[in-house]
């Protein structure tokens, strides 16, 4: 028996039992989750070489329609791209204008991106919540399963997590704010500058200050690109995960929207797929 159930067990307060049991419970099913996709991951690996359903099954003690039930249900395999349990997505906040106590507010499109994220991540069997990221900038970046979306115009924070890509950059000159593909040395200026319903934006996975992982990081030229990389997550999730896994990465995405509603239309790559590890 784990150390931990020992311990609720001889509490003596049967709520205080109640409230450790119930919060234990949570904890270990949200390991139980993750181990089935691992084992999901593994079992579609192994048929990946060659083994068959039978092979599987002698080797495992299983029945070959055990591993076909397995290779079949339970969490999917690329959520993993997305977390391993409950999500965090922060989300950039800028300060009211006009108020006598200002607060932070968050943009129209980084909630609708939010809003999607939720939807993408409930397809995959995981939870979300968001926090708003108040000025100037500054948060926690040492989290597991953590998202965030916001701009390094927001977060100085973010914009110099950002320097350590080598491969895509967040640039400023007289003309505004743009991408830059460093390797392939082309610059992505926003459409919308010019009144155009489209935007560019960075899709990629950033180092903690801790050194111990990694975080999901989006955001677009303008607020709607966010919306934009999310509408490619969904359509795109299980090729990424193929390609990067949980490793650090980077690339630009492209969408158009509704000038009317930003309801996102389409989305592309219009990058390489740039690995940190590649890279170094």
């Amino acid at each position: 028996m784990d150390d931990r159930v020992k311990v609720v067990q001889v509490l003596p307060e049967p709520l205080d039992r109640a409230k450790r049991a119930s919060s234990l419970h949570a904890e270990f099913q949200v390991a139980i989750n993750e181990l089935s996709r691992i084992r999901r991951e593994a079992l579609d690996e192994l048929v990946g070489q060659g083994r068959t359903h039978a092979q599987i099954a002698e080797d495992l003690g299983m029945t070959r329609a055990r591993i076909g039930q397995l290779l079949s249900s339970g969490p999917k395999i690329e959520r993993a791209f997305l977390g391993s349990g409950p999500v965090t997505v922060a989300l950039g906040g800028k300060v009211e204008a006009n108020k006598e106590k200002p607060g932070s507010v968050i943009a129209q499109e980084d909630f609708q991106a939010y809003e999607a994220f939720q939807q993408l991540a409930q397809s995959v069997s995981l939870t979300t919540q968001y926090e708003v990221i108040q000025p100037p900038g500054m948060l926690d970046l040492n989290r597991d399963n953590l998202t965030v979306i916001c701009g390094p115009r927001i977060s100085p924070l973010i914009a110099q997590v950002l320097a350590s890509d080598d491969n895509v950059k967040f640039d400023r000159d007289d003309s505004g704010w743009h991408l830059l593909d460093r390797v392939a040395k082309t610059e992505f200026r926003s459409p919308m500058d010019s009144g155009e319903p489209s935007d560019f934006a960075y899709l990629g996975r950033l180092p903690r200050l801790d050194g111990k992982g990694n975080f999901l990081y989006i955001a677009g030229i303008h607020a709607v690109g966010a919306a934009g990389v999310v509408h490619y997550l969904d359509k795109h999730l299980s090729e990424l995960y193929k390609e990067v896994k949980t490793g650090r990465f980077s690339t630009i995405i492209q969408c158009s929207f509704d000038p009317d509603t930003r309801k996102i239309r389409s989305s592309k790559r219009v990058s390489p797929l740039y690995r940190a590890e590649a890279a170094s």
